[in-house]
Order: C-alpha cells, then structure tokens, then sequence
C-alpha cells in the first residue's frame, strides 16, 4: 500500500521541520518539503508533532513473569510511552555462558509485540579477546561494563581488546558503582578519557534506562537510522503528540518526559499500535534485532 503523510511537523532531537512522506509497505520511500502525487491517499498530520518512535533500555524485563504480568508490563514500560524497540542486557559472569543466555532471552522474549535487541553486562576480568569474539559472532549491539574500581582500567591490555573488537566495533558502556553525584562524575570523566586515549569504540557515560536512546548511542550500537529515524528507507514507526504552543520548543526528551499525555498515536512498522487509549497488544510482532554494523552512520 502507497500513501502520504503530509504536513508533518517532524521533531528531531531539539529541532522540528516539516516534511512530507512517501511510504510504501512499511518503510519510508522517500521524504520531501512536499510531495506531488494527486492520486495518492494522504493523511494530513499537520495537528500533530511527530516523532520518530523510541528505543528504551530495560534491564528488569520480567521474564519469567506469566503472560498476563509479561503483557502489562510491556504495555505499561513500552507500548503506552511510544516505544517499539527495547534493548535489555543478560548478565555474564562466564565466558561459556554466553550463547546459551542469548538464546534463552531470546525464547522468553517470543512474545513480545516490539523489536528487541540483547546486550550483555559483564565484570571487567571477562573483558578478553576471546569473549569479544564471541559477541562479534553472536552481534551484540553493546557490552557493559561493571567498572567497580577505575584503577583496574590501567591493566588491561587495550591493544588486544582494540584489535579484537575491530571491525564490527560494538561498543562498551560503563556501569559506575560510585555512589555518590561527584565521585560518579569524575569517574564517568575518567572513563572518557581512558576511552579516547586508547581509541576504543565506547558510549562515554551511563545509560538512564526507561528514557529514548540518543542519536548518537544508537548510532555507535549500529541501529540508528534504521530505527528512531524518519528517514528515506527506515521503517515507518512513529508517534504523534497533539500539538500546542506549550510544546512547540520542547526537545524529544522533555515531550517524553513531561508530555505524555498528548501522545495519542503510535505507530509501528506500519501498523498502529497504539490509538488515544487503547492499546493493540500483538504477541510476536516484535523481532530480534541482529545488528550489522555499528557506527556506521555518520552524524
């Protein structure tokens, strides 16, 4: 099926433009200031501000939860905030043990009506070529990292981890366990610096579950334009907030954060998942997600 989207008051980021889009199927042909095909069925969009639907990450899915807990919480913690793509994380504590939990996360998440995306979480003295390896072939999108003390960064042998993780350069992201604001900060400052120094591909701060993904997080983890974009040949997932002037200067963050309430249509891979209340929850809509190639995108 062909149709228009126009008049759509597009936001990214910080910024909105207005565009108008071609979609055939359930991706994006083509997007232009406007698009002139008269025999076309169009959709006019121009009360709402649109965005690109959102990817959260969740490390407290509840797995084995029954399907009536497993369906309300992903209604609750996904489809009702505008998201249609979830990143969650198993934890490692061993090498061997890779596979066999992806594949479990893998069958306990069979069910879920979004696209999903299993990274791992692991303690600094698993970080070898050998494990990275591993998640090269099994194309984890990120690997995080327990970084209880920042002195133990000095012995690693970054050379080898550098060189392993080339060229499919998933990144690593830390997890702090500084309790205080100002110890965290240096040590998130540290994390950076050791990063760049060393040139491995890395996220330089933690991640805030249960908010969007940036931009830039999602393209170093390689999904990024294919998911949260409204770009020429991603998928046609989205959400519409109706619009007013209170949230005309408002960035991505603060209309999830403090605007829900005028969210009112989401959209996913083609079909409306979500329409003013109610909710269409679709067991096995969502898929895994195998990334190709992270950072590829330039921004």
């Amino acid at each position: 099926m062909e149709y228009i989207i126009e008049n759509a008051n597009i936001l990214k980021e910080t910024e909105i433009t207005k565009s108008s889009l071609l979609i055939k199927g359930n991706h994006i042909a083509a997007k232009f200031a406007k698009i002139h095909y008269k025999k076309l069925m169009k959709m006019n969009a121009e009360p709402f501000i649109m965005t690109p639907s959102y990817v959260l990450l969740d490390s407290s899915i509840p797995l084995n939860a029954s399907f009536q807990e497993f369906r309300k919480y992903m209604i609750e913690n996904f489809l009702l905030k505008g998201c249609t793509t979830l990143l969650t994380y198993i934890t490692i504590s061993y090498e061997s043990e890779l596979t066999k939990k992806i594949n479990e996360t893998k069958t306990a998440l069979m069910s879920s009506p979004i696209d999903f995306l299993i990274s791992v979480k692991i303690p600094l003295r698993i970080l070898t070529p050998s494990f990275i390896r591993k998640c090269k072939r099994e194309r984890v999108p990120a690997i995080f990292l327990e970084v209880d003390n920042l002195s133990e960064l000095i012995n690693i042998p970054w050379g080898w981890i550098r060189e392993a993780l080339f060229p499919y350069n998933c990144p690593l992201v830390p997890i702090i366990s500084n309790e205080g604001k100002k110890e965290a900060r240096g040590a998130v400052s540290k994390w950076k610096g050791i990063m760049e120094n060393e040139k491995i591909p890395a996220i330089y701060e933690e991640l805030k579950e249960n908010q969007p993904l940036s931009l830039q997080v999602l393209n170093k983890m390689g999904l990024y334009p294919l998911k949260a974009s409204l770009l020429h040949g991603a998928e046609v997932s989205y959400n519409l907030y109706i619009k007013a002037r209170e949230i005309m200067n408002v960035d991505e963050a603060a209309l999830f954060l403090y605007h829900s309430s005028r969210l009112v249509v989401t959209v996913n891979k083609g079909k409306v998942m979500r329409a003013g209340e109610e909710v269409l929850f679709k067991p096995g809509y969502g898929e895994y997600v195998r990334v190709r190639t992270p950072s590829y995108f330039a921004l």
